[in-house]
């Protein structure tokens, strides 16, 4: 009779036999991470999401990790007594926002998450390089335009954000030669922009992603959440999308609230050349071990 040691040996060695296929698929290929304010979690979990981001790299995938922070830049506003203004559910971004915005993003979370990256690569020698897409033009902006209809009226009106950006341009060279040099780099991107101007604008992190992964040809997009993926109307997990049937989902309803930005993401980075995209729960250990490297998948997956 086996001990549970053994057992466990064999358990592994299957479960290693049966990703082979999967692992062979990626070969070489880039994979764009969004991963989440929310799904960000405790440091536990961020400790756990740069293991798995080593592992791909060292599988012989190219991650590349796109950050969100917004519980944390409304947590730094409020200390710094800073009033947070939203609108149509946006937040309002002025200067003094764009300030507090910037230096969470582009600081304390971009460079925690690429030391947590650096740490658990240390034994192979992987490392997360911290950016914004101010560095070296990676993301171009212009100021964002949005329209809501006046209750009474009927008539569009246009809403002044302030300092908040969508994505003209990408320029994806300084990101193609981290990936592919010499040293393993995972870059780890943080969502701020800058205009033709020189203007610094806060962007919408799923946008960002998507944008970025367009421009890459990425094979997968992940956007990590805090949620399965998206619902059906009696609350089941809806394993796969087209981009018509993602449409479907949000002219009819079934996607609500934060789910309707990730889709309309997905849909835009699919129609840039990205394979597929999977909306899944970054808060669960191994999350995108399980999606790539399995047969079942673990979130949302939207394709062409």
């Amino acid at each position: 009779m086996t001990d549970t040691s053994e057992q466990q040996g064999w358990a592994t060695a299957k479960t290693l036999a049966e990703a082979l296929p999967y692992i062979q698929h990626y070969d070489r290929e880039t994979v764009v991470i969004k991963y989440g304010g929310h799904a960000m979690g405790e440091e536990a979990v961020a400790k756990l999401f740069a293991a798995d981001a080593v592992l791909l790299k060292m599988l012989g995938l190219h991650p590349v990790v796109v950050h969100g922070g917004g519980p944390q830049i409304s947590a730094m506003l409020k200390r710094a007594g800073v009033e947070s203004t939203f609108v149509e559910g946006l937040r309002v971004t002025d200067a003094a926002t764009m300030e507090v915005a910037e230096m969470v993003l582009s600081g304390a979370i971009n460079k925690e998450i690429a030391n947590w990256i650096t740490l658990a690569g240390a034994e192979a020698d992987v490392r997360g390089v911290g950016l914004s897409g101010k560095d070296a033009r990676l993301i171009t902006v212009e100021k964002a335009r949005k329209t809501r209809k006046d209750p009474e009226t009927g008539a569009e009106e246009e809403i002044d954000l302030g300092f908040v950006g969508e994505p003209t341009r990408i320029d994806p060279q300084m990101i193609l030669n981290l990936i592919h040099a010499d040293h393993d780099y995972i870059p780890v991107v943080a969502p701020i922009g800058v205009s033709k101007e020189g203007q610094t604008y806060n962007v919408n992190a799923d946008t960002v992603a998507g944008a970025l992964a367009g421009a890459l040809k990425a094979k997968r997009m992940l956007l990590l959440t805090d949620v399965p993926g998206v619902l059906d109307k009696n609350g089941e997990l809806m394993r796969q999308l087209s981009v018509g049937e993602a449409r479907e989902a949000i002219a009819s309803g079934v996607a609500t609230g934060g789910m309707i930005p990730k889709l309309e993401t997905a849909i835009a980075a699919v129609e840039a050349g990205v394979e597929a995209v999977v909306i899944l729960d970054g808060r669960r250990p191994h999350a995108m071990l399980v999606e790539l490297f399995t047969e079942h998948g673990a979130g949302t997956l939207v394709r062409a």
